[in-house]
């Protein structure tokens, strides 16, 4: 969900999304003790985390809007990275935990009532699948978002996956079931979740983003008067903003010339690499002795 045209209306879903989430939990920890399921407690504990990761998106999205300032140049968009982070490390953690406690119970079986495991399960996977509606928007394009979105979208699986635990258990008396059925849910939330986790830290480690660089470089040798592009650094601020800065060899000319350069490369960058923000510094003298070992090559090739 993108909070540019109607954050009220935003507010408002994620605020629904939070009550029904809390709503869940609550009936998901009775119904987990009564019964006896860890798969409903597992589901419940998540749902618990899904209020918080709403909780924490939503206001970092709106501390993402801030304009920069003298301490934070570049704004404050990074926060809905720091969410996300975090938001993936804690669903990693509770996913470990909870296989963990599910290994304990296939040593050491409890009795499970199937029936009221069955009922709680469903009413889990229709709030869970309302709440996945309601932040559905946006998810695909933001990483915060996703982040959030996945921690609903996966509580659903796992009340898909209780439901399925309570049938089992339920016609065949299998209590083995329970277990087994948090331990698929949980490697599955692990495996969608690690690349949350990779995206965000490559962003935060300002690691370079996927670009053919050798491309980027022979597009900006296209340009009229460049001779060479070297010290090429490249970053992120979040999931979409690229920043470059790089030194560009020029042949000698005013510096009234060099501008209409900078601005042909930086428009070739933004459009075929979505490059947003290129810092470039000429050189004139590197583009001389650039020019002298060509002449060399070529004298000697003669």
């Amino acid at each position: 969900m993108e909070f540019k045209d109607d954050k009220a209306q935003h507010g408002l879903r994620f605020l629904e999304a939070t009550v029904l989430n809390l709503a869940i939990t609550a009936v998901e920890f009775g119904g987990g003790l009564l019964s006896g399921s860890l798969a409903l407690l597992s589901d419940a504990i998540h749902n618990l985390g899904d209020s918080a990761s709403i909780v924490m998106a939503y206001v970092a999205s709106r501390i993402s809007q801030r304009n920069s300032n003298q301490s934070k140049t570049y704004g404050y968009r990074r926060a809905e990275i720091l969410s996300s982070y975090f938001n993936a490390i804690f669903l990693l953690v509770m996913s470990a935990l909870l296989i963990w406690e599910a290994i304990r119970r296939f040593a050491h079986p409890h009795p499970v009532n199937g029936g009221l495991m069955l009922v709680v399960a469903v009413v889990g996977l229709l709030a869970n699948g309302f709440s996945a509606w309601l932040l559905h928007s946006g998810s695909h394009n933001n990483l915060n978002l996703k982040a959030t979105y996945l921690h609903i979208l996966s509580d659903a699986f796992a009340s898909g996956g209780v439901i399925l635990g309570a049938l089992i258990i339920k016609i065949f008396h299998v209590v083995w079931a329970d277990p087994l059925m948090t331990i698929v849910v949980s490697v599955y939330i692990a495996y969608k979740t690690i690349p949350i986790i990779i995206e965000a830290t490559n962003i935060l480690m300002e690691a370079g983003p996927r670009l053919d660089y050798r491309a980027v470089k022979a597009t900006v040798l296209s340009v009229p008067g460049v001779v060479n592009i070297h010290h090429v650094h490249t970053w992120m601020i979040d999931e979409h903003r690229i920043m470059l800065t790089a030194h560009i060899a020029l042949e000698d000319q005013e510096l009234s010339e060099v501008e209409p350069i900078y601005q042909k490369i930086r428009k070739l960058l933004k459009d075929k690499y979505n490059i947003e923000h290129a810092t470039l510094q000429a050189e004139v003298d590197r583009a001389r002795n650039i020019r002298s070992l060509q002449l060399i090559k070529t004298t000697f090739s003669e």
